[in-house]
């Protein structure tokens, strides 16, 4: 431990950028690195005495009494003969005579809820094997690459035959296969920082330095990246910043005084949630927060991070009219300074709902600095069309096409998430209308339109074969409902879908540049048909075409930009997906005759319910 007077200024300015290092539970080791104490440090300057209380002592606050090394407030011991796996927390008796016992905030384990003690841990001593993915990924390009995010809650996505979780590294065979067999790029992990409520989805946090114990130790999160990272699958963490827990034992009121959050209630209470707001202009607040984004990349390799609630950092409580939170803003910034000068190669992902320009730009162009920001729009838009009646979507259509008019303002992702499927909004399939049969030719086509059109894609767990509850936290997937054949036949639509995904760079490399991407037929609204082109770098494309009713169309025209004969090398509507086998047996061959812009085209039969994709042969 050093602790000195830089150590507090760096503390107090928010450019403590490793406190992980200088807090919390740190094991000694002798020469032969056995373990033969452990120190405690803490900052808690409305503590008039501070102690360590354990199993170790009985729980009594007389016996380890912390040394005061400053007058900030900061606070630490030695204590010799403690070993790994120590319970412990804090005792503060505030200037006004509370005493309050507090979990470690920079613990790096924690008791299994729903007990609250902190753990020591020693996080050293694992050897990883992803050199030459982490070597590899300082050289890519990942705007101009396909990106495929499954978004996953490890407590639900598959438990054991008696309803207890699986531990992360129990995982690795389960999810690894499942993962590649899909086509998925990365995983999108909700929160893992310690939390006492499994209903709060690990969004509300008591331990931010602590992966939860639910699933297993920091080592074992450690296996299960490694792991996939060797399979080249990248994994992103869902990080809160903004809010925390009320809980007792937690951040909130550390030190009896609202240390790291506001004190003004009008902004600190988020009275949806039950949550606090942190006051990111706060020094503590930020050293704690940016140092620990170092510290998910330092120790676990994470390769980005998706940023909760952004709206709820711009503008206080989240409203636009309470004005910009010009602190929260510049902590933005500082995020991502921070993860950028640690490691470029580690992206962020914004969750934003509100309209707050330059998000994605870098914050040298006078931007905020993320990678990438989920398209919120496109989603409610998007999921509201497919919500109707397809003989009433001709009076919607914009609500398809209306995405293109802003997309190029930001780099988006076409997020499709839990949020959506969750308190009354039902499953993607129960989403859909009509029969049985139209149900699964709807998702289909939704899911078609999310991986061709332009922007990076994410789907929430049990989407890729068509889940028909919504989702449970309390339960794992509905893994049953692949011995039925039509959620069989969905989970291969979207192998199939991906495939054309992975396989055609016109769906991925220009997804952020306006010659990637052009409208053929972007305004029957009385059929509800949609085609569109996708371009890669070289200049080849591929032609999109959406039907989004049952009706079919034999001798249907489109435009296209170049003579030739057209494959139809995807579609939707075959009997494989269980579709009514609608599709175009021989190749299309293009005539001189113009429409849509073009100066040929070339006459279809369109599927009903379905999306269709034309590549000119060589």
């Amino acid at each position: 431990m050093n602790i000195d007077g830089s150590t507090m200024y760096l503390l107090d300015n928010g450019q403590l950028l490793e406190a992980y290092k200088h807090f919390g539970a740190h094991v000694i080791k002798d020469k032969h690195q056995k373990i033969i104490g452990v120190r405690f440090t803490t900052y808690a300057p409305n503590a008039r005495i501070a102690s360590v209380v354990g199993d170790f002592n009985q729980w009594d606050t007389r016996t380890h009494t912390m040394e005061k090394i400053d007058d900030a407030g900061m606070y630490s011991i030695y204590i010799e003969g403690l070993t790994e796996w120590t319970r412990y927390k804090y005792c503060f008796v505030t200037y006004g005579d509370e005493t309050i016992f507090k979990s470690d905030p920079y613990a790096f384990f924690s008791d299994y809820r729903p007990e609250t003690s902190s753990k020591v841990y020693d996080l050293d001593g694992y050897e990883w094997h992803d050199h030459e993915y982490m070597n590899q990924r300082q050289n890519r390009d990942f705007y101009k690459e396909p990106m495929a995010i499954y978004e996953m809650h490890l407590g639900s996505w598959m438990r054991k035959p008696d309803g207890s979780f699986n531990k992360y590294n129990e995982l690795v065979d389960l999810l690894i296969p499942y993962l590649k067999e899909n086509g998925f790029t990365h995983i999108e992990v909700l929160p893992l920082a310690e939390h006492p409520l499994d209903e709060s989805w690990g969004y509300q946090a008591t331990g931010y330095y602590s992966a939860t114990s639910r699933f297993g130790v920091p080592k074992d999160l450690f296996y299960l990246i490694d792991r996939l990272h060797q399979e080249n699958i990248g994994v992103i963490l869902d990080w809160v910043p903004s809010h925390i827990s009320k809980d007792a034992h937690g951040l909130f009121k550390f030190d009896g005084s609202y240390l790291y959050e506001y004190s003004d209630d009008s902004i600190r209470e988020n009275e949806v949630w039950g949550t606090v707001n942190l006051d990111l202009s706060k020094g503590v607040a930020r050293s704690y927060l940016l140092s620990n984004a170092r510290f998910w990349m330092d120790y676990f390799h994470i390769d980005g991070f998706r940023i909760d609630a952004v709206s709820n950092i711009l503008y206080y409580l989240g409203d636009e009219r309470k004005g910009i939170n010009l602190g929260a803003l510049d902590f933005l910034k500082s995020l991502s300074h921070t993860v950028k000068s640690y490691d470029s190669s580690v992206l962020l992902f914004a969750e934003d709902s509100s309209t707050f320009p330059n998000l994605t730009k870098s914050i040298h162009d006078d931007g905020v600095g993320f990678d990438f920001k989920w398209n919120m729009g496109w989603m409610n838009d998007t999921l509201k069309y497919f919500e109707k009646d397809p003989i009433h979507r001709k009076y919607h259509h914009n609500l398809i096409n209306f995405a293109m008019a802003y997309h190029h303002s930001e780099r988006f992702i076409l997020a499709i998430s839990h949020d959506e499927v969750v308190h009354g909004k039902r499953s993607l399939i129960d989403k859909m209308p009509g029969d049985y049969w139209q149900k699964f030719a709807n998702y289909r086509l939704l899911i078609g339109l999310q991986m061709t059109h332009p922007g990076k894609k994410l789907l929430f767990m049990g989407g890729e074969f068509g889940q028909m509850h919504e989702w449970r936290d309390s339960a794992q997937l509905d893994w049953h409902l692949y011995d039925y054949p039509m959620h069989k036949k969905a989970n291969l639509f979207f192998k199939d879908m991906l495939h054309v995904y992975h396989d055609n760079p016109c769906f991925y490399e220009l997804d952020y540049s306006e010659e990637g991407f052009r409208w053929g037929d972007s305004n029957n609204a009385e059929q509800s048909i949609f085609t569109f082109l996708r371009y890669d770098l070289n200049g080849g494309f591929c032609l999109v075409v959406l039907n989004m009713t049952p009706v079919v169309y034999h001798h249907y025209r489109l435009g296209v930009p170049q003579q030739g004969r057209y494959e139809e090398i995807f579609n939707s509507d075959l009997v494989k997906y269980e579709g009514s086998n609608t599709y175009n047996g021989m190749d299309p061959i293009s005539e001189d005759s113009p429409i849509h812009g073009f100066n040929h085209s070339i006459q279809i039969v369109v599927a009903p319910l379905a999306i269709q994709v034309f590549k000119l042969r060589k």
